[in-house]
């Protein structure tokens, strides 16, 4: 990948400690958990990842014919759409980092009216896609955008794990939101039983990805701008857990990723297969009741300024 050409030196992204022990090596990905709060990162970062480019450049395969039709497949976003209106009922929302519109197109097809639905991302070519859609679009940083009008509701699925600078990202939200809006944030566990029995096998431990979360982290990330409502995590997904253990600690190629994705949306929609999907659904929320589900999830309120 010709973005680890150049690289540059962070601090940790949640306490901006420099001190930090090696953590975990894969390839030419060095991570390193910070001496202070125990958040595990890549200390050295490609530019092409930190300034968007890389995602830019990378936009034609996220809108390859595998990874568009699980995107919309009806049972793609379920768990995001169901988090989601757990605490957003209606209102204008804002999905950064929303590639091609998958899960705005979900929530609108699903409630309709509800909502006013907004993407940004800083690849043209998927972003397009998701305007074809339906959605609304602010093209370019999102640090740099100007929203004119406030939302009530700010989502990163699967976003800040890419970021250089996530706490940046959340104050942005936290400005654009208005008093009493939610953001929600979704990102893989360093916590989770994957990464327990995978450690650097993990498919979804590469170079794309800079940072890693713990609830505790990711709570102590975001705690400055926001009030956090609640902590959990979710999915689960043991066919990658096989795979992963079987082909050894090797960057997956998008592509395949998406193979993957297919395969599993068409299980999620094979009739048949129902009596698997049912006890897999009840391991995931056993794993999820342990913190130890794929992904971890932060529901976030910004308070409203008190009174004078």
């Amino acid at each position: 990948m010709s973005a680890v050409s150049e690289l540059f030196r962070r601090p940790c992204p949640v306490c901006a400690r420099e001190e930090s022990l090696p953590f975990l090596r894969k390839g030419g990905l060095r991570l390193v958990q910070c001496a202070g709060c125990q958040m595990v990162y890549a200390a050295e970062v490609p530019r092409a990842l930190a300034d968007g480019s890389f995602y830019d450049e990378a936009g034609g395969e996220y809108l390859a014919a595998d990874k568009l039709e699980s995107d919309y497949a009806e049972v793609r976003f379920r768990r995001e759409v169901r988090i989601f209106r757990k605490f957003c009922r209606r209102g204008r929302v804002l999905d950064v980092g929303c590639s091609s519109g998958g899960f705005l197109h979900r929530l609108k097809q699903r409630f309709g009216d509800d909502y006013e639905i907004w993407g940004t991302d800083v690849s043209r070519g998927p972003l397009a896609h998701a305007e074809r859609m339906g959605a609304r679009v602010v093209r370019g940083d999102f640090l740099t955008q100007p929203f004119p009008e406030p939302f009530d509701a700010v989502t990163f699925w699967a976003v800040l794990e890419h970021v250089s600078r996530p706490g940046e990202f959340l104050r942005r939200a936290a400005a654009i939101l208005k008093p009493g809006g939610w953001c929600l944030v979704l990102t893989p566990n360093l916590r989770s039983l994957a990464v327990r029995l995978l450690g650097a096998k993990y498919r979804y431990i590469f170079m794309e990805h800079v940072n890693y979360f713990t609830p505790a982290t990711l709570r102590a990330l975001a705690a400055p701008e926001f009030a956090v409502a609640a902590t959990f995590s979710t999915h689960f997904n043991p066919l990658v857990i096989w795979r992963d253990f079987r082909d050894g600690a090797r960057e997956v190629p998008r592509a395949e990723r998406s193979r993957l994705l297919k395969q599993t949306t068409a299980c999620k929609q094979n009739p048949w297969l129902l009596p698997a999907r049912l006890a897999l659904g009840a391991l995931e929320r056993g794993l999820g009741g342990l913190g130890l589900a794929d992904n971890v999830v932060v529901a976030l309120r910004k308070e409203a300024a008190p009174s004078p």
